[in-house]
């Protein structure tokens, strides 16, 4: 059957791309013992960070543009198809137990919907129709964030949401692991981070899926730091709704302020458990109501709530 146009085409950008290039060298890595290719695989791995420290100032300028945009009560919202739309989704999922935020404040767009998650959705991530719909179902505002993120960086879906978001007012980042890529160029903040080629051909899950996963955990995180969701490094705002993180917020409490057990839990009981609240109650000598007060004043920053106490 002779390949059309259109597909010869795809096959020529696809070829042009560092993480489809062929590695040559690997050809017979199936033929290797396991431990060999472990090896290989993670030495692979061992790049990463680097490639991602090339970038830090580009991440960081995002970040902060993202802080801005969500202190006034705007959204952080990931676009992808495939492992990127995951690797969104996954991020997004891990906001609420971790700092406590609204599950519409940090959200996750895969191409094709949640049955993406698990199955591939014929032809969705070729759509940026889909990326628009998804984007004008959630009433897109100048105060929102839109992260398109594609290894490749061309996309369709990824490049459809972050143009019509630009297009909004949206502030908008793109993440692809390709130079001079689509998507980047399309974006206000175009961050790339090049891996180079994958150890399988073209399985973008592998190097470019972990740099994703590392520049969303510090887009995520660093603008949680920013907003005052931690104190310090301890994680002031996290929601105890398991055993587990019950347990992790009187140590939080405990390791903030040095308190005994009896005080720390005499706190979290007077604040209904909410863990910034305790701290700010025993390191101010403050009753519950009143430190609500203080950090409803500071926007929830619990240093800021800190030094109204004069403390």
């Amino acid at each position: 059957m002779t390949s059309t146009p259109h597909y010869r085409e795809l096959r020529a950008e696809l070829e042009s791309l560092t993480t489809e290039a062929f590695r040559p060298e690997l050809a017979e890595i199936d033929r290797l013992p396991t431990l060999e290719i472990a090896r290989l695989m993670n030495a692979e791995d061992t790049t990463v960070p680097a490639a991602v420290a090339e970038r830090l100032p580009q991440i960081a300028a995002a970040i902060d543009a993202v802080a801005r945009r969500m202190a006034r009560g705007g959204r952080l919202i990931y676009a992808g198809a495939g492992t990127a739309g995951r690797l969104g989704v996954l991020d997004a999922s891990e906001c609420p137990p971790t700092f406590n935020t609204e599950p519409s404040q940090v959200v996750g767009l895969i191409a094709g919907g949640p049955e993406a998650m698990v199955t591939s959705v014929e032809g969705a991530e070729d759509s940026r129709e889909l990326a628009v719909e998804a984007l004008d179902a959630l009433g897109l505002t100048p105060d929102d964030t839109v992260v398109g993120v594609s290894a490749s960086g061309r996309t369709p879906y990824a490049i459809g949401a972050v143009e019509h978001a630009r297009g909004l007012g949206a502030l908008t980042v793109g993440l692809a692991c390709n130079a001079d890529s689509a998507l980047a160029a399309a974006a206000e903040h175009g961050i790339e981070i090049v891996v180079g080629p994958e150890l399988i051909t073209g399985s973008t899950r592998l190097k470019a899926g972990t740099a994703q996963k590392l520049v969303l955990n510090m887009i995520s995180t660093i603008t949680m730091v920013r907003l005052g969701k931690t104190y310090g490094n301890l994680m002031v705002d996290v929601r105890a709704s398991n055993d587990k993180l019950r347990a992790r917020s009187r140590r939080i409490v405990a390791l903030a302020t040095g308190a005994p057990d009896d005080e720390v839990e005499r706190a979290l009981a007077a604040t209904d458990g909410e863990v910034k609240n305790a701290i700010l109650t025993l390191l101010a000598d403050v009753d519950g109501p009143t430190a609500a007060r203080l950090l409803e004043r500071s926007d929830g920053h619990l240093r800021a709530a800190l030094e109204e106490a004069g403390r």
